[in-house]
């Protein structure tokens, strides 16, 4: 009862300690993976005393859970800075790339949205997270299918829905992803345009689409996207 009170009282003393102990976990994972976020560092990292990571999240499966939601949260906002243009394919292969710049920027944190880094950590049951899924990945899931159900109107050849084609694309930048960020792709000077073109064309053309037009998307994808991350 008067660990209870202190927690309480320590909580409106520090209205703003959800967001440093979720900052501080961040910057954990950024540098030491997700062994490291611990509640003994993130108090020494945030000046509070580790039952706030208790008192807060409910201990640290409840904070790594929090990190997840927050990089499928950043992975949307990354998404929204891709100006849409009339071609859906170049648009996926926008998004494609985005995803593919948002895990090479943050590999660890990449891991642990798409489960790779389970094994540090219980899930809280019920954020999704068990499954794998989350209320943040569905947002940037819905992001994608936009751009799908778009191209599924442009295309009436595709004979595939827009949550189908969605969920293989997922499948091919995911794996794609994984391979690069793990360093297998170090012989190609250009994984992008040697593995990642190839492999999307070849995508949108088993789905329906005309190999010339695929080509030409792709390269407006590229350009697009380039263009908007400077």
């Amino acid at each position: 009862m008067i660990a209870s009170s202190r927690m309480s009282t320590e909580n409106s003393r520090i209205p703003d300690a959800r967001d440093r102990l979720l900052d501080a976990a961040v910057d954990i994972l950024a540098t030491d993976g997700p062994g490291e976020i611990k509640a003994r560092r993130l108090a020494g990292a945030t000046g509070m005393s580790t039952m706030m990571v208790y008192s807060t999240f409910g201990g640290i499966p409840g904070l790594i859970d929090a990190v997840r939601e927050r990089g499928f949260v950043d992975l949307c906002e990354a998404f929204a800075r891709i100006a849409p243009t009339e071609d859906p394919v170049a648009d996926l292969f926008a998004q494609a790339l985005t995803c593919r710049e948002f895990a090479k920027s943050n590999p660890h944190l990449y891991d642990l949205m798409f489960g790779l880094s389970v094994r540090f950590y219980r899930p809280v049951a019920d954020t999704g997270a068990r499954s794998g899924r989350s209320t943040a990945f569905a947002e940037a899931n819905a992001l994608v299918i936009a751009v799908a159900r778009r191209l599924v109107a442009a295309r009436p050849c595709i004979d595939e829905s827009p949550e189908a084609i969605t969920a293989q694309l997922w499948c091919f930048v995911h794996g794609f992803v994984s391979l690069e960020v793990a360093g297998h792709f170090a012989e190609f000077g250009d994984p992008v345009a040697e593995v990642f073109v190839p492999l999307g064309i070849k995508f949108v053309v088993a789905i329906g689409d005309d190999p010339a037009s695929a080509a030409s998307s792709h390269r407006a994808g590229r350009m697009a996207w380039e263009s908007a991350t400077g």
